[in-house]
């Protein structure tokens, strides 16, 4: 790794960045023409790449004796070689010593890594015959597309990737569960030598985003969102710019949202961009999660400090901790886990406070409070669509400050039981087209209905909408939903999901980090 400290050393003497530790990004290039891949050589170097991996296999026209030099040449950073084969999940269908040729020349002419699959090592050593470079170091790679095996197959793997003669061992799995990555990190985090271990798909993402915690030799950010060589690459500047990767070191704190989907969530560039303001040595990801039970017995460490948590699992969540802050409880939904020095499980619930309080302020029409003794909540009918974790917290928050409230939810029951909870009113979706009791009415959407990418989707009509004074909805992907816009059109004022996010942020991050929450910058963050 001496080049991968001679990089961040040059970075820091420029200014340009700090690094705290030395995991490479590495950037899969992809094109039909070595010229092409030049083009891409220099765009990854100006996004922040420290290595490019050169994937031979997807070139559409390629003499290997005209372009593999021209590539060495004209490279502006270190370089690793790839010549997938059809059978690993690349593109190359040939014959085994065209490809093994190819390689060589690459490794003869100065490359600074060479990858070559597990599978073909035996055939590829005896093809070599013994010449080593020394410069350029021989990553051994194997990849499951299927699975991740057990702690114990996956020891055997690293143990045979080494006796295959690998400087670098290399392994990508594929996740079925987010817990799978937790059997990685032990791994990877014991190796004796230099590894590159990843989980392919988007529950795998932390351990992409979490490797130079482990130890990881390197992890893959692409030049673009989507244009991938394997799935659940993130790009180079999410790697950079949301995760805050140069940053992140053995003693980094663990935080993320825990949901499902949970890609579309703006958390983590909310909490991620704090950290970094203030110095603190701490990370937030996205972490998507089939079974909460499951996610926080396997991420028990104190590295895991907290979580907040989103649709559907705030229910479920609750039910998990070790304690629960009473508000929560009443609620029946937790979206803020915090782990304590002793291990302990301790979930509360913000989201109340940052919806009920930006609705108060539009209702006021003032972000400045009002004077802090009624609510403009008081008295007045409050409908909330959903009878899930947010909808729970609402409908309370919305009770406590005097709002006569009523739940309306797909099935009928389901808006009873939490009806019977809070002391509301009980009608199913279908209900609330025809409910109009009076005017000046309040109206929020707790349910993931309109939320990207079924934007065109909205839980009630555009015509029923005149008979409210405010319309919420706690969707924030995109800012202004179908519901919002076609509120704004009859005339309602609109709060939007941003503003609950926010709001409920500020004490989830004095939650994890014991400090003030830096409240201007939140905002501005929100704003971009």
């Amino acid at each position: 790794m001496e080049f991968a400290v001679e990089s961040g050393a040059r970075s820091m003497e420029k200014g340009i960045e700090v690094r705290k530790n030395q995991t490479l990004i590495c950037t899969p290039l992809m094109a039909d023409t070595a010229d092409q891949l030049v083009e891409l050589m220099y765009k990854a170097k100006a996004k922040g790449a420290d290595i490019v991996e050169i994937r031979l296999d997807h070139l559409k026209s390629f003499n290997p004796r005209f372009d593999v030099p021209k590539l060495m040449k004209e490279c502006p950073l270190p370089t690793l070689f790839t010549y997938r084969p059809v059978w690993e999940g690349g593109r190359y269908d040939g014959d085994e010593i065209s490809r093994f040729e190819v390689l060589r020349l690459a490794m003869e002419l100065g490359a600074d890594h060479i990858d070559i699959e597990l599978k073909a090592a035996h055939e590829f050593n005896k093809f070599m015959n013994g010449y080593k470079s020394e410069r350029c170091k021989l990553i051994v790679s194997s990849h499951n597309y299927e699975c991740t095996p057990s702690v114990e197959e996956l020891g055997d793997l690293v143990a045979r990737i080494q006796a295959a003669g690998a400087d670098i061992v290399k392994f990508a799995t594929t996740a079925l569960d987010i817990t799978d990555a937790a059997r990685v990190f032990q791994i990877t985090i014991h190796c004796q030598v230099p590894i590159i271990a990843m989980v392919m798909g988007e529950r795998g993402l932390i351990a992409r985003v979490l490797c130079p915690k482990f130890g990881g030799y390197l992890t893959f950010g692409t030049l673009e969102a989507g244009k991938v060589s394997a799935p659940g690459q993130p790009t180079i500047e999410q790697l950079v710019d949301l995760y805050n990767f140069r940053l992140i070191d053995h003693d980094t704190k663990v935080f993320g949202i825990i949901g499902k989907p949970v890609g579309h969530s703006k958390s983590p560039k909310l909490y991620n961009r704090a950290f970094k303001a203030v110095g603190f040595n701490g990370v937030y990801v996205h972490l998507f999660v089939d079974d909460v039970p499951k996610f926080l017995k396997t991420y028990s460490s104190p590295d895991f400090c907290g979580f907040s948590c989103t649709i559907p699992h705030k229910e479920a969540a609750l039910k998990c901790c070790d304690e629960v802050d009473p508000v929560a409880k009443n609620i029946g939904a937790v979206n803020n886990i915090i782990r304590k020095p002793n291990g302990k499980l301790f979930g509360c619930n913000t989201d109340y406070v940052g919806a009920i309080s930006s609705i108060e302020d539009a209702l006021r029409g003032s972000h400045n409070g009002g004077n802090g003794f009624s609510s403009p909540l008081a008295g007045k009918l409050f409908v909330v669509i959903g009878a899930g974790g947010a909808g729970r917290a609402i409908a309370y928050g919305a009770k406590e400050k005097g709002a006569r409230v009523v739940i309306a939810n797909r099935t009928y029951d389901r808006a009873r039981e939490l009806a019977e909870i809070v002391g509301a009113q009980a009608l199913t979706l279908s209900d609330l087209h025809n409910f109009h009791p009076e005017t000046g009415m309040i109206l929020a959407n707790t349910t993931s209905i309109g939320m990207q990418p079924k934007v065109d989707e909205t839980p009630i009509s555009k015509e029923t909408l005149r008979y409210y004074q405010l319309v919420f909805d706690a969707v924030y992907t995109p800012k202004i939903t179908r519901l919002l816009q076609e509120a704004a059109e009859m005339g309602a004022k609109i709060v939007t999901g941003v503003e609950m996010l926010i709001g409920q942020a500020y004490t989830q991050y004095e939650n994890f980090t014991g400090l003030p929450a830096p409240k201007q910058l939140f905002k501005e963050t929100m704003e971009d």
